[in-house]
């Protein structure tokens, strides 16, 4: 084989690390029976690596390259210009030069010819690295395609691409470029099609973008291209804009801008027919591929010619194929959980195995989430009613993008009938009855009974798991869902009762006394909060730990492996080391994204606490546990008093005074309960976890696997063959982890549908300030200060009157709770974990803000008002 030319024919997908991926697609385009691609080839990656690794000089300036951050802007632009000018001024060898111009010859040496670059991590199906080298169109003669093989050589250190490698992880000297020569069409129309609409990643909907001329005037921006979507042979929306420009040939090479005539300019681009033939040709394209494509397309004489084929990478993962004929509506149970990020095989199916077995419902997965079927629950107008007024105290969002859904009549009476996630009509009969019974009883001993019965099940599975392994601890494990299912369904009454005290409140006080949100005081330092409890209770490690400057002062470098050992040698370490083992004893079982069993717990590395005890230290005075607690308490019996005093002056007044009292005392005994069904399941996937670590343990001295957490990899069925068997497809390991990394950068959608659309809400910001980011307030107050923008709870570094602002927090969250003045989150609702642990810690709080960690800046100042629902940037 030819180390330096290959022409079109004889390039296909493997040939990716010798031709890149623009030159691999245009190999097995022309492969596609009825597919138009002008002929070309490409000058290999071998081409490339030979003028680059003779170049002592190069290889100096890319050790150099190697050392830089994204953020080093200007040092990355003045060694990129050196590589550059290194590439383009090294001669090319003869034996290529020779390869290249016998080919030129082969197709015609008097044509014009586009010159493109292809880069071996570019146009891959998990990053598409789109436009971050050179192309140049016209070129004409051996010598100037030869001079423009350089350029694009070169082009492979333009800031934008080597920045676009940092930020993506790609080694420089891991990226080779080719480049394709291709015979120049000159069309009359040109433009861009997407298999998959950009906009919505609907799947059945293809969107061609359309103008005049050569396709760069739409790539760079210097028109409006008309848009078509066309649905099913079908088209189904059109917009034609005004195209006042257009590039074309210029007569000596190379292109120029034209201004089109006036009756041109307001002209359709393509006619009906031509837009219906092009989807027939991007859908051949897409078969052929196997996923959704971006296709640059041209039309000349009649006949379109396609000149490109590339994956849509930014599109989220469909939903799996049903093939029952009928629409499905997916909603995020991660949103509704306040927990969004990507899970592991094993976490995901674990939870799915849970939750079966807990309602007889097993959520789907899709791009490492979970997602629950929700087509039943909005197929009828009573049914869906009732399901989108529950999301409202879950996430405002969803809602509101299911509200637009409903509009859509043709997509509703198509709806899948099926299955439903909802409790049946007998749970929630039970559930009803065990609230009222609850809410009209009305004593704190139940919750105490309650809790203790949970505490007893746990500490007896947490023995009984021990005396089993291999194939029966599958067994047993199968079987303690049944026991955990009852335990916290049998609870709910008490649940539910707490969240009608607050609904009842709320509703009722706005009403009689036009006053917001009043539970949210009234909620402050209740009974039973084990997640508040912990925040608190941290507060007491950081007592011990601010006596011990020794300590302190390892606590800025902690050392995961060696922890506990390292403390024992330090001045008042074992001191600090009982009080903070105490502290996992009761809560080491939580971590951040805790319903995943694969997340590395607090147990594993306790030094994921250090921040929020340092800062703690920072924040507060001994002893402030006991004065956080009686504060909010004052305050919540000061409200009271205040409500009650107003109330009883009202029309009707004492009754209404004596019935809020009562629904008060409800709220304080039961409102706190509702983190415990949580804790509850978090500590039984920790007794769960350490059981399989074991397992994993055996697998490595079986050389089953590499390490222990390639476990993570499997999902809970294939660990139990593994187990049982010894043995595994370690491919599957490696596939998985690759699909991991893949998924993590992915930004999972509220509402997908079963056609791969995401249904987006939004809100009523009529009522917020100018330029203010609306959210859904969840805990009162107005508080202004410093943003601390924080993505990892280990990596926060929290000062007095900071605002946390994060993607999501789950109760592993809390220990920061005490030290911030508000709180700020992209995800949630009133009834999430973060909002109930905010209003108790009586902190001003607005979530499910889109974009918050990305359009508040860390240590920008803003203000934000828990009761009407936004931030303002200040």
């Amino acid at each position: 084989m030819n180390l330096y030319v290959l022409d079109f024919k004889d390039i296909d997908k493997s040939k990716l690390q010798v031709v890149g991926g623009k030159g691999a697609n245009l190999g097995e385009l022309s492969k596609i029976q009825g597919i138009r691609v002008p002929d070309g080839f490409c000058i290999t990656t071998e081409a490339y690596k030979e003028i680059v690794e003779s170049s002592t000089e190069f290889n100096i300036l890319i050790d150099k390259l190697s050392l830089l951050k994204a953020d080093d802007r200007e040092e990355i632009g003045k060694l990129s210009k050196k590589i550059r000018e290194q590439i383009e001024g090294i001669a090319i060898s003869k034996d290529i030069e020779e390869e290249v111009i016998k080919h030129l010859l082969k197709l015609g040496e008097k044509n014009a010819y586009a010159v493109r670059s292809s880069a071996t991590a570019e146009d891959l199906p998990l990053a598409s690295f789109a436009g971050q080298q050179d192309t140049y169109l016209n070129i004409i003669g051996k010598q100037e395609i030869l001079k423009h093989i350089k350029r694009c050589w070169a082009s492979l250190y333009t800031d934008r691409a080597v920045i676009y490698r940092i930020q993506n992880d790609f080694d420089h000297r891991k990226v080779y470029l080719s480049v394709v020569i291709q015979k120049m069409i000159f069309p009359q129309a040109s433009g861009i099609m997407f298999t998959a609409d950009p906009i919505t990643s609907n799947r059945k909907v293809v969107s061609i973008d359309a103008s005049f001329g050569l396709g760069e005037a739409l790539v760079s921006g210097l028109v409006n291209p008309d848009i078509y979507k066309v649905r099913e042979g079908k088209i189904i929306d059109k917009k034609i804009s005004k195209k006042k420009l257009a590039i074309y040939k210029a007569e000596n090479g190379g292109t120029e801008e034209k201004e089109l005539e006036d009756a041109k300019q307001d002209t359709q681009t393509l006619l009906d027919d031509s837009i219906l033939q092009l989807e027939g040709i991007g859908r051949k394209i897409e078969a052929y591929f196997g996923r959704p494509q971006d296709i640059e397309w041209c039309l000349y004489e009649n006949n379109f010619y396609i000149v490109q084929s590339r994956p849509i990478t930014t599109l989220y993962p469909m939903p799996p194929e049903i093939n029952d004929g009928k629409n499905h509506v997916y909603i995020s149970f991660g949103h509704r959980q306040m927990m969004t990020e990507a899970m592991r095989p094993l976490g995901l199916s674990f939870f799915q195995d849970l939750f079966d077995q807990m309602v007889n419902y097993r959520m789907i997965e899709m791009g490492g989430r979970l997602y629950m079927d929700a087509s039943r629950e909005i197929s009828s107008p009573l049914r869906s009613k009732l399901f989108i007024k529950g999301l409202d105290t879950v996430d405002v969002l969803m809602k509101n993008a299911l509200i637009n859904l409903m509009q859509r009549e043709d997509f509703i009476k198509n709806l899948h009938k099926g299955k439903t996630a909802m409790p049946s009509k007998a749970m929630g009969i039970k559930w009803l009855r065990d609230t009222i019974k609850d809410y009209r009883a009305n004593d704190p001993a139940i919750v105490e009974k309650q809790m203790n019965d949970n505490k007893a099940l746990m500490m007896e599975v947490e023995q009984s798991i021990t005396k089993v392994s291999g194939d029966e601890l599958f067994n047993f494990i199968f079987n303690s869902m049944n026991q955990i299912k009852d335990i916290v369904l049998d609870s709910y009454g008490l649940v539910f009762a707490g969240a009608y005290a607050s609904y009842w409140i709320n509703k009722n006080i706005e009403k009689w006394l036009g006053e917001k949100n009043v539970a949210d005081i009234l909620a402050q330092s209740v009974s039973n909060n084990v997640t508040s409890e912990m925040g608190l209770e941290l507060l007491d490690v950081s007592d011990v730990v601010r006596q011990y400057p020794e300590v302190i002062e390892y606590f800025q470098k902690p050392r995961e492996e060696t922890f506990f050992e390292d403390l024992v040698s330090l001045e008042g370490g074992l001191t600090v080391s009982d009080s903070i083992k105490v502290f996992l004893k009761k809560y080491g079982m939580r971590c951040s994204a805790e319903i995943d069993i694969t997340r590395t717990r607090w147990n594993e590395n306790p030094t994921i606490l250090i921040p929020a005890i340092l800062s703690n230290i920072k924040v507060f005075a001994p002893n402030a546990h006991s004065a956080k607690f009686e504060q909010g308490l004052k305050e919540a019996k000061k409200k009271e008093q205040e409500i009650l005093k107003r109330l009883e002056k009202l029309p009707g007044g004492n009754g209404k005074a004596k019935k809020t009292k009562k629904v008060i005392s409800v709220l304080r005994n039961y409102v706190g309960y509702r983190e415990f069904n949580k804790y509850t399941l978090i500590w039984y996937e920790w007794i769960i976890k350490e059981a399989l670590m074991k397992e994993a343990d055996i697998l490595v001295n079986k050389g089953v696997i590499q390490n222990r957490e390639d476990i993570y990899y499997l999902t809970f069925d294939e660990l139990r063959d593994a187990i049982k068997t010894s043995g595994l497809d370690y491919n599957i390991i490696t596939k998985r982890k690759e699909e991991y990394e893949t998924f993590e950068k992915l930004t999972p959608p509220r509402v997908i549908t079963s056609d791969g659309e995401i249904i987006t809400g939004e809100y009523n910001t009529d009522k917020i300030p100018e330029g203010a980011l609306a959210g859904v307030p969840v805990s009162s107050g107005v508080v202004e200060g410093r943003a601390r923008v924080v993505l990892k709870m280990e990596d926060a570094k929290i000062e007095e009157g900071d605002i946390l602002v994060t993607t999501f927090t789950d109760p592993s969250w809390t220990p920061l709770f005490v030290s911030i003045k508000g709180l700020v989150t992209e995800v949630g609702g009133m009834m999430t974990h973060g909002a109930v642990v905010a209003r108790e810690y009586g902190l001003p709080a607005v979530v499910s803000v889109e974009n918050a960690t990305k359009l508040i800046k860390d240590g920008q100042r803003i203000r934000i008002n828990g009761k009407e629902g936004y931030v303002e940037l200040l």
